[in-house]
């Protein structure tokens, strides 16, 4: 039995304008899946008990639910795929600094540590607009980088090997 090598893949590191389209994709669609499963539930609730069941917006449980579901988005798909939809429509990739898949642990760090990006008028995201490798602060924190992920191909193969 032979052993297949791991693929990696190659491609040029992805601008900050593709990244934010593809983010922007990303929360439009997480929104309103989280939004159609709200809707569901309560139409659930309101079918099974008979009572119309609404969402408290002002006690913040929706906010931890959105926040939780975001998580489980972005890290679910990062780790199985290497890529969210919204990443997929540019066609970029989510990688180990070396080119190898991406693994579960990585993208968990990765999903864990995206919401602090955001922190201080997003300082976390300045490494995409002025390193050579766009890497954002969780990129960092995974050792991971966002690439334009137009081929793949196997250890040793290729022009170099």
């Amino acid at each position: 039995m032979t052993v297949q090598p791991a693929l990696r893949y190659q491609g040029h590191y992805a601008g900050a304008v593709s990244r934010l389209a593809s983010f922007v994709i990303d929360i439009v669609v997480s929104a309103g899946i989280f939004c159609v499963a709200l809707a569901a539930i309560s139409y659930g609730a309101q079918v099974i008990t008979g009572n119309l069941v609404g969402w408290n917006h002002s006690t913040g449980v929706v906010a931890g639910l959105f926040a939780a579901w975001e998580l489980t988005y972005f890290g679910f798909s990062w780790a199985t795929n290497g890529r969210t939809l919204g990443m997929a429509v540019f066609g970029i990739r989510v990688v180990r600094t070396d080119g190898a898949v991406l693994e579960p642990r990585h993208a968990t760090v990765r999903a864990l540590v995206f919401p602090f990006s955001f922190l201080f008028c997003g300082l976390g995201f300045l490494g995409i607009l002025v390193q050579r490798e766009h890497r954002a602060l969780h990129d960092l924190a995974a050792g991971s980088a966002v690439i334009y992920a137009w081929t793949v191909r196997a250890p040793g193969s290729g022009p170099e090997a």
